[in-house]
């Protein structure tokens, strides 16, 4: 008996179907796609399950909705994109939107915190940045830790808008924070760079904080490119 697909990959099947009706049909920018009931028949699929996907267009800045207009299309789905998984395609897109808008968030953040953090938010980073050590070390799924570790740095700057801006992004692309191409830990080479990130801040070394922080999205960054060359060469 076939296994019912994770429904992180229903929806990327989801959406591969959709591009192919979008191809068909020569859809360009500012066109409206079909009503979802009509892409609901066509794909034999739930309207639920239609507008899930579409959803996730729409955060990810691919297609806009409302009322009168219907859903339409925002962002040019380019003929080089049809020879990529949309997955791959939309997801590197919307992680190149997101990281580019938290990198001046996050840079900052770390570069505040080793300024402002009293003694208990130094202690606090330091021994969360060891409990995530030891869970990678260990081989072990990080991200709930890593998570922890960057929220006590916002935390450590004093204003809240670093926690609640960041928390935003994460939480309008979920799906790609949590398994990003599929994959649910991207990123993983990043994670050393915790220790003198961690270290930096306790230090008081703003400077150097701010600097391991870029280091640390231009792993992301890097490991995001690397998938997408990779289904580019397949």
């Amino acid at each position: 008996m076939d296994q019912i697909a994770p429904a992180s990959q229903k929806q990327r099947q989801v959406m591969d179907a959709l591009l192919q009706i979008i191809d068909a049909e020569k859809l360009g920018v500012g066109d409206r796609l079909p009503a979802e009931v009509d892409l609901a028949r066509r794909l034999g699929l739930g309207r639920g399950t239609v507008r899930e996907a579409i959803k996730s267009w729409e955060a990810m800045g691919i297609v806009t909705r409302n009322k009168g207009a219907g859903t339409v299309l925002a962002t040019d789905i380019s003929g080089h994109a049809l020879q990529l998984p949309l997955s791959v395609t939309l997801e590197a897109q919307s992680l190149a939107r997101t990281l580019a808008v938290r990198r001046p968030l996050e840079i900052e953040a770390v570069r505040i915190a080793a300024r402002e953090a009293d003694e208990r938010q130094r202690h606090e980073i330091r021994g969360l940045m060891l409990e995530l050590m030891a869970v990678y070390e260990a081989g072990e799924d990080w991200r709930a830790i890593d998570h922890r570790f960057h929220a006590a740095i916002h935390a450590a700057t004093g204003n809240p808008l670093f926690g609640q801006l960041i928390g935003q992004l994460q939480r309008a692309f979920h799906d790609i924070y949590e398994a990003p191409f599929g994959q649910a830990q991207l990123g993983h080479a990043s994670i050393p760079l915790h220790r003198p990130l961690a270290e930096a801040i306790v230090a008081g070394e703003a400077e150097a904080a701010a600097g391991l922080m870029a280091q640390i999205l231009d792993e992301v960054t890097a490991a995001a490119a690397a998938v997408t060359a990779r289904e580019e060469q397949a």
